[in-house]
C-alpha cells in the first residue's frame, strides 16, 4: 500500500496516496474539476488550462493535472478566483467554436457543451468572424469537423499511445494549429478512439452520423462480440434498431475505458440488416429450395429426424455464442439426443493450456503494468486489440520490456525491446527451447537464429522484477501449448510472479471450452453422424455433405445453411441475455438491448425447444439466469457464480482455473523434438503486412456495414474528401462513373453540396 499523506481541499482534510495526481484526488473526493486535455493514463497535455486550482504558499493558480500531491498540500478548486480564469478560457475556446449544437452529433454529450452550461453564462468579447472550415471526411467512418476542435490532442495521443500508429496528428502552428491526418486521409486501423475521446463533435462516426440525437438513445451495458479480449460495450438502440455502439466507460467505469477496436464500434450494422433470416425454412427434399415455415412446424420436423437418427446425432457449436447456448447445446447431445458427439467450431482448441496450467491466467490490467511480456506467435494488433494496446501502453508508459518471438515482422514487433525473427513455421521451436533448454540448441538452428537470442529471452524474464507475462498465439501446436502452459511456473522467483494469457480467436472460444468437457473435434463428430445440429457456421462446411439430416441456428443464410434441410433464425447479441468469458476467463454479462427481430429466437432457447419436442427438458425455467445456475453448479471454475455477481464490469469476475503444481512434461517435449526435427529451413519472412489485414476483412457480420467494404478493397482516397466516400466508390472500391458535383461545397453550403 502506498504511504499516505494529508492533503486539505476545500477546508476538508483527506488521506491520499503520497504524490497521486492532483485533479484525480480531486474528483475521487467529489469536487469537479473541469478539464479537456487531461485524460487518466495518457501523458500529460496541460494545454486546456481549464484545471485550474489555488494551492497556499504558490504565486499563481496551478494545473492540477500536473500537481502531485505532497503531505500538508492546502487546495482551493472553487473561489471567484478560479471560476473568473476558467471562465476566459471557455471564453477562449468558444472564439472560434461554432454555436451549431443543434446539428452536431454530439450535442447532448459534449464536455465543451457541459462545461459552459454548468457556469450559466459565458462573456464574448471577441467579436471578429469566426474562422470556418466545412466538414470532410478522414476515411469511410471517420469525419471532422475542424473548426469545433479545441486542440485538445486527446485524439493524437491515443493514437500514439493507444495504437501506435501516428495517424492523426496537430499540424501548422499557433492560431492556425489543426487536427489532421498525414496526406488528409487516414490508413490506419480506423480504431475510431480518437472519435471516442474527442470532447466535442470535431471528430465523427461516420456510420452513425446524423442518425439521432444522443439523448434518444437507450444505452444497454454489453460485451464485444468479436474479440476475445471482452471489452465492454454500451448499445445505443432507439425503436428496436440499434444505431451506435460506444465503449462503456463513457458512461461508467468498464474493464476496457474508452477503447474499441474498428469491429467492435464500427460493425454493428449485421443486427438490423435486411438480409437476417426473417422465419424457420425447411427443405423439404435434398436440392429443393428452402421454404418458409411456421415455428411450430420446422421445430417438429427437425425434432422428428432427430428421432430418426437415433445416436448418431452429432452437435456442433460456434465459438461466437454465448455459454448458456453452448451449455445448452451440449446438454441437447448428451440428454436428448444421447450422443457423445459434441463439437466446438473454432480454429484452435484452448484444452492444452487449460488443462496445464501452471499459473493463472492474467488480467489485462495486469498487462498493463507488467515488468515484461514475452508474445509468441500470434497477432494480436490484428485479433486481440485491447491485448495490443495494452502491450503498447506498458512499454511506452510504462517502461516494460517487450519480447516477441515470431515468424513475421508483426506491426506490434515495432514495439519489441527484442524481436526474435524465425523461419516460417517454426515457433513451435521456440516452445521446445523454453520447456527444454538442453535443446535450446537444435531449436536455435531450426529457426534460424542464434542462440544467444534465445539466451538473451531467458536471462531478461530469469532477471525482471515484478510480473512476466507469457503470450501464446494461436498458431501453436497443441503440443506446444500444453509445455508452456505447464512450464511457466519455473520461471517464477523471488519477486518475480509469471502469469500466462491465451490469444484465443473468438469472442467465447474460452467459454465454448469450459461449457464443453469431453468435446470432441469437428471431423470426429461428422464421421458416423447421420443428423447433424449446427449453431452458428461452420469454419468448413464441406463435411455435411452426404449428411441424412442437418439443422442450422444462424443470422443470415450462409454456406453451412446451403447444407441445411431445416434453418432456424437465431437472434444476435444485441438481442439476448447471457455470458461470455474472455481470454483473461473473465466472466461478462452480454445484455438484451432490443427484442428479436421478425422471429429470431435466442441460440439456447431454439435448441431447448427442439428438445422438448423430443421429450426432453433441458432448459431451467426457461431463462438464461437458470441456465447460467446450472452451469456453475456443473462447471467448477464458475462454481458458487449468479447473473448478480457479475453486475460490477469495473471489476470483472475471473473463472477459477485448477492450477496444477506439477506437470510431467516429458510426453509434450517429446513430441516437440520429433516435431521440430521434421523442420526445415526457408526464407524467412520480411514484408510487414498491412494494417488492418485482419481486422478490415469481411466476413458475415462485418459485410453488412457498407464501410468495411471500402476499407477491405484498400481504404481508396476519394478525390473530393468533403462528401461521404460512398457515394463515389462502388463497394469493391472501384471509382462511381458519376458522382455528385461538391468542388465547391464551402462551410456556408454544407447541406447543399455542390448548389
Amino acid at each position: 500500500m502506498a504511504e499516505q499523506i494529508k492533503v486539505t481541499i476545500n477546508e476538508q482534510e483527506f488521506e491520499v496516496d503520497k504524490s497521486a495526481r492532483l485533479i484525480d484526488v480531486c474528483r475521487e473526493k467529489g469536487f469537479g474539476i473541469p478539464s479537456f486535455c487531461y485524460y487518466k493514463d495518457l501523458e500529460l497535455q496541460a494545454s486546456c488550462r481549464m484545471c485550474l486550482v489555488r494551492i497556499d504558499k504558490m504565486p499563481k493558480l496551478q494545473t492540477s493535472c500536473t500537481i502531485l500531491c505532497t503531505d500538508g498540500m492546502v487546495v482551493t478548486t472553487q473561489s471567484e478566483e478560479v471560476e473568473k480564469a476558467q471562465r476566459a478560457m471557455g471564453e477562449f475556446l468558444l472564439t472560434n467554436h461554432p454555436l451549431d449544437c443543434p446539428v452536431c452529433d454530439r450535442g447532448g454529450e459534449c464536455e465543451l457543451q457541459e462545461v459552459i452550461f454548468d457556469w450559466g453564462d459565458v462573456e464574448e468579447r471577441f467579436t471578429e468572424k469566426k474562422d470556418v472550415a466545412p466538414e470532410k471526411y478522414l476515411s469511410p467512418i471517420v469525419a471532422n469537423d475542424p473548426q469545433r476542435c479545441i486542440l485538445c490532442k486527446r485524439c493524437t495521443r491515443v493514437c500514439d499511445e493507444w495504437m501506435g500508429e501516428d495517424a492523426i496528428e496537430a499540424g501548422n502552428r499557433g492560431a492556425n494549429t489543426v487536427i489532421g491526418t498525414y496526406g488528409g486521409w487516414l490508413n490506419c486501423s480506423q480504431c475510431g478512439n480518437c472519435i471516442e475521446v474527442c470532447p466535442t463533435g470535431t471528430l465523427l462516426d461516420g456510420v452513425y452520423r446524423h442518425e439521432t440525437r444522443p439523448w434518444e438513445l437507450e444505452q444497454t451495458v454489453s460485451t464485444d462480440v468479436y474479440g476475445s479480449d471482452g471489452m465492454q460495450i454500451s448499445i445505443g438502440s432507439r425503436g428496436g434498431k440499434v444505431h451506435r455502439i460506444v465503449a462503456r466507460d463513457r458512461y461508467v467505469n468498464g474493464l476496457n475505458g474508452e477503447f474499441l477496436d474498428v469491429k467492435a464500434r464500427f460493425a454493428h450494422e449485421f443486427i438490423n440488416h435486411a438480409d437476417r433470416i426473417k422465419t424457420p425454412m425447411i427443405r423439404y427434399s435434398k436440392g429443393g429450395k428452402l421454404i418458409p415455415s411456421t415455428w411450430d412446424a420446422a421445430i417438429k420436423f427437425a425434432a422428428d429426424k432427430f428421432k430418426e437418427a437415433g445416436k448418431s446425432v452429432a452437435v456442433v457449436a460456434s465459438p461466437r455464442l454465448t455459454n448458456e447456448a453452448v451449455f445448452t447445446l451440449k446438454k441437447f447431445a448428451v440428454d436428448a439426443a444421447a450422443s457423445d458427439s459434441f463439437a466446438v467450431s473454432d480454429t484452435s482448441d484452448l484444452a492444452p493450456v487449460f488443462d496445464n496450467l501452471s499459473v493463472p491466467l492474467c488480467t489485462h490490467k495486469e498487462i498493463r503494468y507488467a515488468s515484461t511480456i514475452v508474445l509468441i506467435g500470434g497477432e494480436p494488433e490484428e485479433e486481440q486489440s485491447y491485448t495490443a494496446k495494452q502491450i503498447r501502453q506498458a512499454v511506452r508508459n510504462g517502461g516494460a520490456k517487450f519480447i516477441c518471438i515470431n515468424d513475421t515482422p508483426i506491426n506490434l514487433s515495432r514495439q519489441a525491446t527484442q524481436l526474435v525473427h524465425v523461419n516460417p513455421g517454426t515457433v513451435d521451436a521456440f516452445a521446445l527451447a523454453m520447456a527444454d533448454s538442453a535443446s535450446a540448441t537444435n531449436a536455435a538452428s531450426k529457426m534460424g537464429v542464434d542462440t544467444s537470442e534465445i539466451d538473451t529471452v531467458i536471462k531478461t524474464i530469469s532477471e525482471t522484477t515484478g510480473s512476466v507475462i507469457i503470450m501464446l498465439g494461436s498458431e501453436l501446436s497443441n503440443e506446444a501449448q500444453a509445455a508452456i502452459a505447464s512450464c511457466a511456473s519455473t520461471f517464477a522467483g523471488e519477486g518475480r510472479t509469471v502469469l500466462l494469457h491465451p490469444l484465443a480467436k473468438y469472442n467465447n472460444s474460452v467459454g465454448a471450452h469450459d461449457m464443453t468437457p469431453g468435446r470432441k473435434s469437428v471431423v470426429d463428430v461428422m464421421k458416423n453422424a447421420k443428423a447433424v445440429l449446427v449453431a452458428g457456421s461452420l469454419q468448413d462446411a464441406s463435411v455435411l455433405v452426404g449428411k441424412e439430416f442437418v439443422a442450422v441456428q444462424e443470422l443470415f443464410l450462409t454456406e453451412t445453411c446451403d447444407h441445411a434441410d431445416v434453418v432456424f433464425p437465431a437472434a444476435s447479441f444485441a438481442e439476448i441475455d447471457g455470458t461470455f468469458t474472455n481470454n483473461a476467463g473473465n466472466i461478462q454479462r452480454v445484455r438484451k438491448a432490443i427484442d428479436p427481430i421478425h422471429q429470431a429466437k435466442p441460440d439456447w432457447m431454439i435448441t431447448a425447444l427442439i428438445a422438448r419436442e423430443m421429450g426432453s427438458e433441458i432448459a431451467p425455467d426457461w431463462s438464461p439466469s437458470a441456465i447460467f445456475r446450472s452451469i456453475a453448479d456443473s462447471v467448477p471454475a464458475y462454481e458458487g457464480l449468479r447473473y448478480p455477481a457479475l453486475k460490477d464490469e469495473a471489476n470483472p469476475v475471473q473463472a477459477k482455473y485448477e492450477i496444477k503444481s506439477s506437470i510431467d512434461v516429458s510426453e509434450y517435449i517429446a513430441a516437440l523434438k520429433a516435431s521440430v526435427e521434421k523442420m526445415t529451413a526457408s526464407e524467412k519472412l520480411t514484408d510487414v503486412p498491412r494494417v488492418g489485414h485482419k481486422l478490415h476483412r469481411l466476413t458475415t457480420m462485418t459485410s453488412k456495414t457498407q464501410q468495411f467494404h471500402l476499407l477491405a478493397h484498400g481504404n481508396p482516397k476519394p478525390e473530393n474528401l468533403l462528401v461521404s466516400p460512398l457515394v463515389q466508390f462502388e463497394l469493391d472500391g472501384s471509382p462511381r462513373a458519376e458522382i455528385a458535383d461538391a468542388v465547391a461545397v464551402g462551410a456556408a453550403d454544407r447541406s447543399a453540396p455542390g448548389k
